[in-house]
């Protein structure tokens, strides 16, 4: 057995010693809200034209106490032939993270890039599955680029620099 004195023991940084550690932890999951709709039934479940399919994402995040977080991931989606609504999804899906040790600068990119990104595979699940039980085939989302999604968040916030012509 080796000696620290009081130092990070051999192979552990400082942080690390110092219960310092990075950490990301999910405390709760849940469906804020959910809406399937099929409004032009029976008639949507005879289409054999492929629907033009419009997604829409959205990410917010608000502080509960000073570790804790609730993000939201919102899908909306809308399936259309001829004009003519096949289904409408909505689905709002959240968690509780408690997030300790980050770096205040890097803590939005961790509520609005990582957390989404841990919730994403279950808000399409239910999707798939709402839209199933509404009698079409599951909608399988494809994965999302949550980096390229806060990028464009953040590039809309910056005012736009006047121009030089």
């Amino acid at each position: 057995m080796s000696t620290t004195n009081g130092g990070p023991a051999p192979g552990q940084d400082q942080a690390s010693a110092q219960g310092g550690a990075p950490q990301l932890m999910v405390l709760a999951q849940y469906v804020k809200d959910l809406s399937f709709e099929n409004p032009n039934a029976p008639q949507s479940l005879q289409q054999n034209a492929q629907p033009q399919i419009n997604i829409m994402v959205n990410v917010a995040a608000k502080q509960l106490n000073p570790d804790d977080f609730e993000v939201e991931l919102r899908l909306e989606g809308k399936a259309e032939v001829s004009g003519s609504v096949m289904f409408n999804v909505e689905l709002v899906f959240a968690a509780a993270f408690r997030i300790q040790n980050i770096p205040q600068e890097n803590l939005q990119p961790v509520l609005m890039i990582e957390c989404p990104r841990l919730l994403f595979p279950f808000a399409r699940e239910i999707i798939a599955t709402s839209v199933r039980n509404g009698g079409f085939p599951p909608l399988l989302l494809d994965p999302i680029d949550f980096v390229a999604l806060y990028q464009q968040r953040m590039a809309q916030m910056q005012p736009s620099a006047p121009s030089l012509a």
